[in-house]
């Protein structure tokens, strides 16, 4: 249980993701010994407990201290592990993004546009966050990317342990550009350090102009924002200048796109920015 937000926690990646690969139609990989700290099991459990587990004295404050060590207790081993995948892709010269949007802001069809126009030129590949279904990675995987899918169930949000499984699954080439599509969402996926390099929210013209006000922590922690369907703007109340005030309220001097990923718009400004990430990586000698 995510003390965070009381959301299950139990999303997989391993022996039981689908990995979609097209270069092998109907092939399902699951390599365990690719990712991060491969011998890893998985996080302890010592966080969850059936029924009954703990007795505690009736008293607000005590639920209270116990709880806020508990979601101290969770960040911080979810920082940890962060940490490690950080470290395992910075040695593979592999690029992580995070993007983080609501639902239904184009992150899918951004990636979809993305790597068509760029995956000759950056190899890229992909994890996939949603609660259900393959949908999302079935897409991805008609572009020829590679790409595993996590599904969360009840979570709301990828978590470092997850993203280490995936990265397990997944076995990215070195030197590729990595997108973590993480589950539709502007609160709770801010708050989990994934090992990304850099994050990206998405929000579109068809949300509220005030959301970077409403959801301060998600824009506070971004690297770059892109405002997606602006081929939409002739047709919803949507006021651009507003929106992108309250992002740089949140993080001052925070870098604002828009874009459509429908219509092309603005998205060779993304793709410049991808290529810079990329650029500042430097992809190691095998060892």
């Amino acid at each position: 249980m995510c003390a965070t937000c009381g959301c299950s926690d139990g999303g997989t990646a391993g022996p039981g993701a689908r990995v979609i690969d097209p270069a092998h139609p109907g092939r399902h990989d699951h390599p365990h010994d690719h990712g991060p700290d491969s011998g890893h099991a998985g996080p302890p459990h010592d966080h969850e407990h059936g029924p009954g587990a703990h007795r505690h004295a009736p008293g607000v404050d005590d639920h209270a201290a116990r709880t806020v060590a508990l979601e101290v207790d969770l960040l911080a081993r979810n920082d940890d592990l962060a940490g490690r995948n950080r470290d395992w892709l910075a040695e593979r010269g592999i690029v992580a993004l995070n993007l983080m949007s609501s639902p239904g802001a184009g992150k899918t069809t951004l990636l979809e546009r993305t790597i068509r126009d760029l995956g000759a030129e950056l190899p890229c590949a992909v994890l996939e966050g949603d609660q259900e279904t393959l949908l999302d990675a079935e897409r991805i995987g008609s572009t020829g990317a590679r790409v595993v899918q996590i599904n969360t169930g009840a979570g709301c949000h990828l978590d470092a342990d997850m993203v280490a499984d995936g990265l397990r699954t997944l076995a990215p080439e070195r030197g590729c550009l990595l997108f973590v599509e993480n589950v539709g969402n502007l609160v709770c996926p801010a708050l989990f350090d994934l090992g990304e390099a850099a994050r990206v929210v998405i929000m579109s013209v068809t949300e509220g102009a005030d959301k970077p006000l409403k959801y301060p922590h998600m824009f506070r922690t971004a690297d770059l924002v892109l405002l997606n369907k602006i081929d939409l703007l002739p047709y919803v109340d949507f006021d651009v200048r507003h929106c992108v005030d309250g992002a740089r309220r949140a993080k001052p001097g925070v870098a604002v796109l828009e874009v459509s990923a429908t219509r092309g718009d603005g998205l060779d400004a993304w793709y410049g920015w991808l290529r810079r990430a990329r650029a500042r990586s430097v992809v190691p000698e095998h060892r």
